[in-house]
Formats: C-alpha cells, structure tokens, sequence
C-alpha cells in the first residue's frame, strides 16, 4: 500500500473504526422503540475519565455539549489504535441514512486527536487550505471535515454542515491537560502535507515553524530525490 493510500485508509478507519463502537453503543443507550429520536444517556464518569486520563498526548474537545448536543462517548486508553487515534462524540441517534445505512446512527459531530503521520493531502479530492487559531488546516469531504496541524497531532472534525465543523474547531481545548478555547492552538512541530493553493497568510506560518520543519522537509525531499533519480 502507498503512503497516499494508507493515509486515505487511516483516515476513513478514524471516521468509521472505534466510531463504529461508541455509535452502537449510543443507539443501544437510547430507549427501547430503538435509534429514533430519543436521547442517548448521559456520558458515565467512568467513560469520560477514560479519555480524561489519556496519557500519550493531548485529545481536544469542545466541553460537555455542543450546541445543545450531549457529550456522547469518548475514547481512551481501552482499545487505543495509534493509526486511528482518540475521539469524542457529540449528539443523540437521529432516523435518517447515516454513515453505516438508512436507519442509523448518525452524529453531527466527532472530534478525532491523532498522531500526525507525513503524508500528501492529495488522496483527499477536492479541498481547501485555511488558517484555524493560527494553525494550517484543510477542509475536505464538501465542507464536512477539518483537519487542524498542531503540535505533533492532527485533528478531524468530522460534522454534517462547515459551519458546524468550523464553529467546533474555533472552540477545541484539551480534555486531558490544561488549556483554553480561546486563542492560538500550539503550531505544528511537522510540516503538513498541504496539497492546492495556500495563501500568503498560510505560507508565512508554514515558514515559521518550530525547528524550519518545511525547510528541513523540503531539503530531505530534495536530497532523497537526487540520490534516487
């Protein structure tokens, strides 16, 4: 498989794999006429304190609801896949087609905290670059997903509207260390696989990187390509 396809596959298994999981679970919370318009349980303590104790890196959220959504389910540490990362999921199990077929749960907002892996953003079809909070992100999916670089993550805000997805990234913070939802996010310490156009306003924060990543980046691309031909 290609780095283009895996990253493709790494991205598809973060919206589907372990969101599988907590989706079945949240129908199987709400009442017994079944995924219809009841509301799912609140999240158990337990549950939240396992995304809360995470201990490899930081997992953003956007607090207990979002836009009268409940907290659903959260990641943690139990079944962790690094390609896959940690997530949290927001809102009740809804009648409609919904990711896995007609009739099925489906969220309006998950919140995916991944380790960022070198990659080309090119697998992604249409999209665009912007700057979130200071930071390179790309919108893909027509307007359904963000990926926001920073720090040595990414993180998918996979949601049914933009305005959804851009309203939850501008209110992102850690659910395991300190941190606020207003202000710059940290800048990433890679040089993200942007692919189209970037603006002035991207390139500038892309040549200013902690440690020149995307001149260290591009030098290692160089170097690679004139010992290989």
């Amino acid at each position: 498989m290609t780095a283009m396809a895996a990253a493709t596959a790494n991205r598809t298994a973060r919206r589907l794999g372990r969101g599988a999981l907590a989706l079945g679970a949240i129908c199987a919370a709400v009442a017994v006429a079944g995924c219809g318009t009841g509301q799912p349980r609140p999240i158990l303590a337990g549950e939240l304190a396992e995304a809360q104790t995470f201990p490899y890196y930081r997992v953003y959220w956007v607090g207990r609801s979002f836009n009268g959504q409940p907290l659903a389910a959260a990641d943690g540490l139990h079944g962790y896949i690094d390609t896959v990362g940690d997530s949290v999921y927001y809102g009740d199990c809804v009648q409609s087609k919904g990711l896995f077929g007609g009739g099925n749960c489906q969220l309006p907002l998950q919140v995916t905290t991944v380790i960022y892996s070198l990659h080309s953003n090119k697998a992604l079809g249409t999209q665009r670059n912007i700057l979130v909070r200071g930071v390179p992100a790309t919108v893909y999916d027509e307007g359904h997903t963000i990926e926001i670089y920073t720090g040595r993550v990414a993180i998918d805000i996979f949601s049914n509207t933009f305005a959804n997805a851009l309203q939850a990234s501008n209110k992102l913070y850690p659910v395991n260390a300190p941190g606020s939802a207003s202000g710059t996010l940290p800048p990433p310490v890679y040089c993200p696989g942007l692919s189209g156009a970037v603006s002035s306003s991207i390139a500038q924060v892309m040549a200013n990187l902690p440690h020149h990543a995307c001149q260290q980046a591009a030098a290692e691309e160089a170097y690679t390509k004139a010992v290989t031909g």
